[in-house]
């Protein structure tokens, strides 16, 4: 993301909807949101975002409107603020509370391990090119 902004939940339905249904113009969105909202709220909402920089508006009549960021810059942003905020930056407390608190499933056991295991090799480089400088 280019800016590090703190998205309201509004504005993060705004883009949700916008990543499903790629270009919408604001009667297409108003209807297309999960749930009801003022068709002035859903304007100033993507206008909003339109001066955030999150969300492009071509200069078409009627105008479209399409997301400027990808749904994972959104999330990585978030959990960044959340690590943060919560744990102080640390990454463990936060993955143990994870790991301990609710039922993986087997896929997702194999996933943290395979991230493990690429942490493990990237912090191996990084210090073999420490040690070679």
């Amino acid at each position: 993301m280019k800016k590090r902004l703190r998205l309201a939940a509004g504005e993060i339905e705004i883009l949700e909807m916008l990543w499903r249904e790629n270009s919408v113009t604001i009667s297409q969105a108003h209807r297309s949101l999960a749930r009801t909202v003022g068709y002035t709220t859903v304007q100033t909402r993507l206008n909003r975002l339109v001066d955030k920089g999150l969300v492009r508006k071509t200069g078409s009549h009627p105008a479209k409107y399409s997301a400027g960021i990808k749904p994972e810059e959104v999330s990585r942003h978030d959990l960044d603020v959340l690590v943060k905020s919560v744990t102080a930056g640390h990454v463990v407390p936060l993955v143990a509370h994870l790991v301990k608190d609710r039922e993986l499933s087997s896929d997702e056991i194999r996933e943290l391990k395979q991230l493990i295991l690429e942490a493990e090799r990237k912090n191996r480089a990084q210090a073999s090119q420490e040690h070679t400088r």
